[in-house]
């Protein structure tokens, strides 16, 4: 064998009791697929500068993405092939798809910090989902570990959509806001912050009638203002991580100052000392 070089791997065929042989579940794979085709559409509208179907799309793909887990878990045909399926689709939909709406909408004027900032954003998502997949058995279910990708993806779509409200068409000019959100977003992907999951939300079991009451007056804002809505909802998602660290940090040096201390004890043979008058 000449120096330098190694055999070529072998590739080990697949047995015959692999998940795949047994085949696969088509309905949650289907709406993967829809998710994933979303996401295209998203990065399609992008470059044709048709911003806000692009954020549209974002929702769509979305809306799948909670279908395909919900229909997984409801009918029990959840299995690996599914999750890492899924997990490719949303590195598409929620971090190819996000990361290019920014970058042309408003990222792009800004030259290599713009692009920089939109593929940090990417490279944030995929950590996030690779992180997710890692640690997708060992986790708490309620709680996901750092903003999940869809919620940031949904934060930048929603902000397309409330522009476009206000009457703004087209690429934006050069805001250092926009530029701070795409970083902040990343960020708070690749972080440790606990979020709530919603997972063990059960739509089909009885609630209180406060929930229902709840979930009207939240209809009703939706079709009212639904970009300002959607807005609100996503970025207060996005900032409930840092602001639930925060509470939980003051209450405890809070609770570290309220302490007692309690005098030292004396001495075997050394005479107690006067007592304050405060401490009675």
């Amino acid at each position: 064998m000449a120096l330098g070089r190694s055999h070529p791997p072998v590739l080990q065929p697949l047995e015959n009791g692999s998940p795949l042989r047994k085949g696969v579940y088509l309905l949650p794979n289907l709406l993967t697929t829809g998710g994933l085709f979303a996401g295209f559409y998203s990065i399609v509208a992008s470059l044709h500068q048709e911003f806000q179907i692009a954020a549209i799309a974002i929702l769509i793909a979305n809306i799948f993405d909670a279908l395909d887990g919900r229909v997984a878990r409801l009918t029990r045909t959840s299995t690996r092939f599914g999750i890492e399926y899924d997990s490719l689709a949303d590195l598409v939909a929620f971090g190819v798809a996000p990361a290019m709406l920014i970058y042309c909408w408003a990222l792009e004027p800004w030259g290599n910090w713009g692009w920089l900032a939109a593929a940090l954003y990417l490279t944030c998502a995929a950590l996030r989902l690779a992180r997710f997949n890692v640690q997708f058995d060992s986790v708490e279910k309620r709680h996901f570990v750092g903003l999940p990708s869809p919620a940031a993806a949904e934060a930048i779509a929603a902000t397309v959509l409330l522009f476009y409200r206000f009457g703004a068409y087209g690429p934006t000019d050069k805001h250092l806001l926009l530029l701070l959100i795409t970083y902040g977003l990343g960020a708070l992907m690749v972080s440790t912050l606990p979020y709530f999951s919603f997972k063990e939300t059960e739509l089909l079991r009885r609630q209180p009638f406060s929930t229902l009451l709840v979930a009207i007056v939240l209809l009703k804002l939706f079709l009212a203002e639904p970009q300002l809505f959607l807005f609100v909802g996503f970025y207060g998602y996005a900032l409930s991580g840092p602001v639930r660290f925060f509470w939980v940090m003051g209450r405890r040096v809070a609770s570290r100052r309220h302490v007692p201390t309690l005098p030292p004890k004396p001495l075997p043979g050394e005479p107690p000392a006067a007592r304050n008058p405060e401490q009675r």
